[in-house]
């Protein structure tokens, strides 16, 4: 499966980065394998081109470091960089490649950033920001979903651009949230305090004396967010727990809205995914994280779950049914799943 074998490549990135000090070695050990694990035959050069030649205006002969070809088109131009440069500033080369040939998505990446970008905003000509931004490094399923589209058997232009222009602006909005909620601008600043706080005129003074209590309203409310999700999570669960077990509710979608996966939840399930690899094919293992509980799930069914992930601030264990109760393990740590793998396993087994 291509969950597992991007996870296998990361895991071979964590072990060779800090041996790869050249952009050469980026491009024969990273870079080349990513686009392997993709399909593609990286040592084929009708395929895979190498150095393929974009000539830009006035200069010749100018070559971008490789060339995706399908039935003997580029579809996707590749600029590749060392492994310890940032890609801000190549953008602009990246530019002129693709106004010059008629391929429709050009990567720049350092073996672990990957930015794609196409022409969203006028034809032919690329897009100034990229509509998806994977870091292998920090790897998260929905990225592991858009790298699938990027698969030689499922490539599909259509498909891919169809969902483009969402992934686009949706990072754009995301990171323009992070920086204004992490370090408010004056225009930030100005426009919530014109609407509940100041009447008078804004000079700079003003938006100073603001700036730094609008950013602690902001994290205080962030902060109230999620512990208004503890506390519901909290109420829950007493309602469920009874002599050391848990009632056996039912998963509902209700304020879902509200539910904020946590890494640590993320980490928990991979773990068990990974515990779980040898009993079943890892794409069915799934989860849906609710309110209550986060649940690791068989082929998304919420009514055959394997075990239930409770990590909130003071409380964390992972209830796993067995002969019909529900038995509750308390864990301090993500690795002390690794000792639940007997349970894990037998709880599996009694689902397939």
């Amino acid at each position: 499966m291509f969950e597992d074998k991007i996870k296998a490549y990361v895991n071979k990135i964590s072990e060779l980065k800090e041996n790869i000090l050249t952009e050469e070695a980026t491009k024969t050990s990273l870079i080349m394998p990513f686009f392997a694990m993709l399909g593609y035959d990286v040592f084929n050069p009708v395929e895979f081109v190498p150095e393929f030649v974009a000539d830009v205006g006035i200069k010749k002969h100018e070559k971008v470091d490789y060339a995706i070809r399908l039935n003997g088109e580029p579809i996707i131009l590749i600029e590749a960089k060392s492994i310890n440069e940032k890609l801000e500033k190549h953008d602009s080369q990246l530019f002129r490649y693709f106004a010059t040939s008629k391929v429709k998505f050009a990567i720049l990446t350092n073996g672990i950033v990957y930015k794609f970008f196409t022409d969203l905003d006028a034809p032919n000509i690329m897009d100034g920001t990229p509509f998806l931004t994977v870091d292998l490094l920090d790897l998260r399923d929905s990225d592991i979903a858009e790298l699938k589209k990027f698969q030689k058997d499922a490539f599909d232009v259509s498909n891919i651009i169809n969902t483009a222009s969402d992934l686009k602006y949706c990072g754009i909005v995301k990171q323009f949230l992070k920086d204004e909620f992490s370090n408010p601008s004056d225009d930030m600043v100005r426009f919530v305090a014109n609407k509940r706080l100041y009447d008078g005129r804004f000079t700079q003074p003003v938006v100073d004396r603001f700036k730094p209590i609008v950013k602690k309203a902001i994290s205080q409310y962030i902060s109230d967010l999620v512990n208004d999700k503890i506390k519901s999570a909290l109420t829950i669960q007493e309602a469920e727990v009874a002599e050391g077990e848990i009632i056996d509710t039912p998963i509902t979608d209700d304020n879902t809205d509200s539910v904020v996966t946590t890494e640590e939840e993320l980490q928990a399930f991979y773990i068990i995914k990974s515990l779980l690899g040898n009993t079943t094919e890892l794409s069915r293992i799934t989860y849906k994280d609710t309110l209550s509980y986060f649940a690791v799930l068989v082929d998304g069914k919420v009514t055959r779950w394997i075990c239930r992930i409770y990590f909130k601030e003071n409380i964390k264990y992972i209830v796993i049914p067995k002969d019909g109760s529900n038995i509750k393990y308390t864990v301090e740590t993500s690795d002390d799943i690794y000792k639940l793998s007997k349970p894990l396993k037998d709880r599996l087994l009694q689902l397939l």
